[in-house]
């Protein structure tokens, strides 16, 4: 059977049971609801997502290329199985608690105003990406390439400097306790 090939095509409040398997270019989903779906296999290119429900969603060999997401939540994902090739989002005003990472090259991505409490990058490659004003309260990083990332808006993270790479990591003094809680000393947050 031959897959889909959908071009310029606007979805809203859409249910996954109307959303055929196939390769999405250039795509809006508005308000469409994917909760628990399998989204293995498809293809999403330059597409946007806004207010839509992917909790819990399959996504063995998904392809997220150059993909927003707006408002949506995304809660247990597991990035770690979309197919890497070219894997690039960036991601806005999103929850996505209790997702995966985990081996995930994401260099340069953007989260902004999005909730990442209890995500896991495990092993992920952060160079350059950039998190403002995300909650990290949670997040585990550990061995993570985090080598030019932003976090300097972001809170409640909690990242040992000595199992992660932090090469010019940029951090806001407010938040330095995130990388010093590790080592078990204390900070008089009045001196």
């Amino acid at each position: 059977m031959k897959e889909s090939y959908i071009l310029d095509q606007t979805f809203e409040n859409a249910d996954f049971s109307q959303i055929q398997k196939g390769e999405y270019e250039n795509c809006t989903f508005t308000n469409c609801n994917f909760e628990y779906s399998d989204l293995s296999g498809y293809n999403f290119n330059d597409c946007e997502f806004i207010g839509c429900n992917l909790s819990m969603a399959k996504l063995f060999s998904t392809a997220f290329r150059d993909v927003n997401f707006k408002e949506c939540k995304m809660l247990g994902l597991q990035f770690n199985d979309c197919n890497e090739f070219g894997l690039s989002f960036k991601l806005e005003g999103c929850a996505l608690n209790n997702s995966i990472f985990y081996k995930t090259s994401m260099k340069k991505t953007i989260f902004k105003n999005s909730r990442l409490i209890e995500a896991d990058f495990t092993e992920c490659d952060l160079s350059n990406a950039v998190f403002t004003s995300c909650d990290l309260s949670g997040a585990v990083f550990d061995n993570t390439n985090l080598e030019k990332t932003d976090f300097r808006t972001s809170f409640n993270y909690s990242i040992a400097p000595s199992k992660n790479r932090l090469r010019k990591a940029k951090f806001s003094l407010s938040e330095v306790y995130g990388l010093l809680h590790t080592f078990d000393i204390e900070i008089d947050k009045n001196g």
